[in-house]
């Protein structure tokens, strides 16, 4: 990564997409923790119990499943709303995170940098290796969650972020073409993986679902 250009148009860019592309502005505030510490086992011991007694499931991998998703969403639409207008992506190394009761990831990111090669390569990096990577051996270590399940996750959240764009295809398709993407959505955009939402009490079959209807009960 080279130079780094003005942070705050591209990140206010981002946040005007939507709620999911935002990024708290200005110092950083009170309570808010580096992001890299979103991958401690503490964390998600702690966050998985908050999700199973929200959704009212005994299962701690359905919780985990959600709670993970929300944060790759969460990480995704950060930076491609950043990439795909501006060819730059987010400082995740030096950003900080909270989440408030009840709520959704709050995001501080203190810059924008311009890669020195392919964006894709790029987001790869700054996304998957480093942060989605080590946060789901987080997850993994507290609870059995399948790892091609996180990244069934990782590749829903990323082309979700890419239909709220509506820009990003062809960037999105390099990113599902490297591994651990490769091979968990298929070429019409179908999970290759179920999250397990189904599991969650009233819940149904998300939208992408591999499965037409929800698995019998064994």
């Amino acid at each position: 990564m080279t130079g780094e250009p003005d942070a705050g148009q591209a990140l206010r860019r981002a946040t005007a997409v939507g709620p999911f592309f935002a990024t708290v502005e200005g110092p950083l505030p009170d309570g808010f923790r580096p992001l890299a510490e979103l991958a401690a086992p503490e964390f998600w011991r702690r966050r998985i119990a908050e999700v199973a007694e929200r959704l009212g499931t005994d299962e701690p991998r359905v919780a985990a499943s959600v709670a993970q998703l929300g944060v790759a969403a969460r990480l995704w639409s950060v930076a491609l709303g950043t990439a795909v207008p501006g060819g730059v992506v987010p400082d995740y190394d030096r950003s900080y995170w909270r989440l408030p009761p009840g709520g959704s990831l709050e995001l501080w990111v203190p810059g924008v940098l311009v890669p020195d090669g392919p964006t894709a390569a790029a987001l790869h990096r700054t996304v998957v290796e480093r942060q989605l990577t080590p946060l789901a051996a987080g997850i993994r270590a507290v609870t059995p969650v399948a790892e091609g399940l996180l990244w069934g996750n990782a590749a829903s959240a990323l082309a979700g972020a890419v239909r709220v764009l509506r820009s990003g295809g062809g960037l999105a398709a390099e990113l599902l073409d490297r591994p651990p993407l490769r091979g968990a959505l298929t070429p019409a955009g179908r999970r290759t993986s179920c999250c397990l939402y189904y599991r969650v009490p009233g819940a149904g079959l998300c939208g992408d679902c591999v499965f037409d209807r929800p698995p019998r009960a064994r």
